[in-house]
């Protein structure tokens, strides 16, 4: 899945991606950036 990177400043393929649930029951996928390594969030769907 690709995310946006805000350390790189670019859209970046994400690794380690797992889906979550957030508090307010929408779903996201969270991982690494697979060139720098930093944190990544992307917000999905309600579905």
């Amino acid at each position: 899945m690709e995310a946006y990177c805000v350390k790189c400043r670019s859209k970046n393929e994400m690794s380690n991606g797992e889906e979550v649930t957030m508090k307010n029951g929408r779903r996201a996928m969270k991982g690494k950036c697979s060139s720098c390594g930093t944190g990544m969030y992307r917000i999905l769907g309600n579905k």
